[in-house]
């Protein structure tokens, strides 16, 4: 099972403050000597070595300067920034709007060829309806206090997002827990439409659907939605903050986790069919 994303980013953040303290170590200063030669409290190269506070670019390039390590200075801040972008407050990313969040992510989808989507809970953005969409988003819009809710745009600008579905030169593999087909996040009208949907759009051969069974034997339980982006990066959502995950070795571990998941998922006329059966509920 993969660590916790959050363990991820903080363990990250772990890894630039403990450089930072072994190299004041090394250059035989205390707290207080290298406090004294960045020229501030002492206190903040305490909270900096226990990653309670981040450093800034200037802060690690004093510190290197005074511990006698001026070239390691530029690796640092770039592990720094990567560490805190791994973590992402969901608030921080909605500040300028959900729409904005749905059109900033146009650029990695079109640079990416092979898509890996897990979801536990939704139908994922990919195969979302506007109608389904708006359910979703106006219902994010409402739980993250989004000063203006613009999820209507959000919900156009997500749909038109997902017509790469339609484009040459990506494929999808989406698995979804068959419990996403029944869980009314919208009215039964935008259900019904989006479960028709899912019926469209796994028969188009660029994407490939599957769906875990509430009765599959299960070799891994579900865990939280994430997406795979070629073997670059792994988005993942929780409750606080979507997580980038970079370090190819957790990378690694998030492709297993999806490959046992696939392998529990029924696909083709079986999947069509559960589909079906959930359509059939909601009369």
């Amino acid at each position: 099972m993969p660590a916790s994303p959050s363990s991820s980013a903080q363990a990250a953040r772990e890894a630039v403050a403990h450089r930072l303290r072994d190299l004041r170590k090394e250059a035989g200063l205390t707290v207080v000597q290298l406090a004294a030669a960045c020229g501030w409290h002492y206190s903040k190269t305490s909270r900096i070595e226990n990653a309670l506070t981040g450093p800034s670019a200037t802060d690690i390039r004093h510190w290197c300067t005074a511990a006698h390590a001026d070239d390691q200075a530029q690796d640092l801040v770039v592990q720094s920034i990567n560490a805190e972008s791994m973590y992402r407050q969901w608030r921080d990313q909605v500040r300028a709007g959900l729409r904005h969040v749905q059109e900033s992510r146009g650029k990695a989808f079109r640079a990416t060829e092979h898509f890996r989507v897990y979801s536990s809970g939704l139908v994922p953005g990919l195969l979302q309806t506007e109608g389904y969409a708006l359910a979703v988003l106006h219902m994010a819009a409402g739980i993250h206090d989004v000063e203006t809710d613009d999820s209507a745009e959000a919900a156009r600008a997500r749909v038109e997002r997902s017509r790469i579905i339609h484009e040459q030169g990506h494929r999808f593999v989406v698995v979804i827990e068959e419990a996403v087909l029944y869980y009314q996040v919208a009215d039964p009208e935008a259900m019904a439409a989006q479960l028709g949907y899912l019926l469209t759009a796994g028969a188009l051969p660029a994407v490939s659907l599957g769906i875990i069974p509430m009765t599959a034997r299960r070799t891994r339980w579900p865990e939280e939605t994430f997406h795979v982006y070629d073997e670059r990066l792994v988005s993942v959502e929780l409750v606080s903050a979507e997580v980038s995950v970079t370090q190819p070795s957790e990378i690694a571990l998030y492709v297993e986790a999806f490959e046992q998941l696939r392998g529990m998922a029924v696909y083709g006329a079986d999947a069509r069919a559960l589909i079906v059966k959930a359509i059939d509920a909601l009369r």
